[in-house]
């Protein structure tokens, strides 16, 4: 949207492509990809008019985009045409809610955590990226913040302050740190119109101690279901053995439970590699029970398991793995109170 709003103002004629047919008709093509595993055909890469990039080439050493453009007012009816084929087509006008409702940007860029795992890993620090008015749409109603780690900016206060003062809803989209929560810090968040849920990111059971007294924090300030991004799946040590997934299982477990005891909602994000694992249906169904909040707050994972059928593959994952793991047991009958 930034390289289209542009690419407009100097008077280009611009397009969005969702196909690779016929490319060589145009001046410039511009190919980005988010995930490492979309497949693409390499020669499309090397003809001359196309420029590519994002994470999925590049992961964590994509290029930047050139100040003018990262720093250019997105071009918000790029995806207009192809939003109201979907709607005509029959979808849901809520499910391309993004593209019509919110003004969409980056308020600071990076993290300090450098965690071996996350695209942001080269960072060592929170740095202020754009001003809101870089990106604020005012004919939209509400405004999606894609900031690394909001929490560890000093200027997390103005920032916040200067949201407000739009009287719209915002909302991060990415996992928050609940690592950094402070009474001063909970009183902003939980006191602003916030849009949707909060979501914060409990990545590694060694933060157990300090994840449980934030949130403790956290429910002297709100009584809403807070979601908290599970990431499991990835050998820090990088061993990827038997001993790896069976404490890795465990420990996914482990988290769970204790957001499930703050009546917090746990969303399970498994890095690629966990389809490695013997255990890879366990992971599955944990994830389906997990990121269906209507199942996870009324069923233990026993009766998920069950309701799926007792000859199911969801079913049998799970069961199997209490059968050689009997202490798994308090895992799959804990339940949402």
């Amino acid at each position: 949207m930034k390289l289209s709003g542009y690419y407009k103002e100097l008077g280009a004629d611009v397009e969005l492509k969702t196909d690779y047919e016929d490319l060589v008709a145009y001046d410039k093509v511009f190919i980005s990809k988010v995930f490492t595993d979309t497949p693409i055909d390499e020669e499309i890469l090397k003809l001359p008019n196309v420029e590519y990039g994002g994470t999925g080439f590049f992961y964590d050493k994509a290029p930047k985009l050139p100040e003018e453009v990262e720093h250019h007012m997105p071009d918000y009816h790029l995806y207009d045409e192809w939003v109201n084929k979907q709607i005509e087509s029959g979808k849901k006008r809520n499910d391309f809610k993004y593209y019509l409702d919110y003004s969409i940007g980056y308020t600071t860029r990076g993290c300090f955590r450098q965690c071996e795992f996350c695209v942001n890993r080269n960072y060592k620090k929170v740095d202020c990226h754009s001003p809101l008015s870089e990106f604020l749409d005012p004919s939209r109603k509400k405004i999606c913040l894609l900031d690394d780690n909001i929490l560890g900016s000093p200027q997390w206060r103005e920032i916040f302050e200067e949201l407000q003062s739009t009287g719209k809803p915002f909302q991060y989209k990415q996992g928050m740190d609940e690592r950094l929560l402070t009474d001063e810090k909970c009183e902003v968040l939980f006191n602003s119109k916030y849009d949707g849920d909060y979501i914060f990111a409990f990545d590694n059971v060694s933060d157990y101690d300090l994840i449980e007294k934030k949130l403790n924090l956290l429910r002297q300030y709100t009584s809403k279901y807070p979601k908290f991004y599970v990431f499991c799946g990835f050998d820090r040590k990088d061993k990827w053995n038997d001993d790896f997934w069976e404490k890795d299982i465990f420990d996914m477990m482990k988290r769970i439970e204790l957001l499930m005891k703050y009546q917090c909602l746990p969303y399970i994000m498994r890095f690629n590699r966990y389809i490695e694992s013997p255990y890879q249906g366990v992971y599955k169904t944990v994830g389906a029970w997990c990121n269906q909040p209507s199942f996870f707050k009324k069923k233990s994972l026993r009766e998920f398991g069950i309701i799926s059928g007792i000859e199911s593959a969801r079913n049998r994952y799970i069961v199997d793995f209490e059968k050689k793991y009997p202490e798994f047991k308090k895992y799959m009958d804990m339940k949402w109170s």
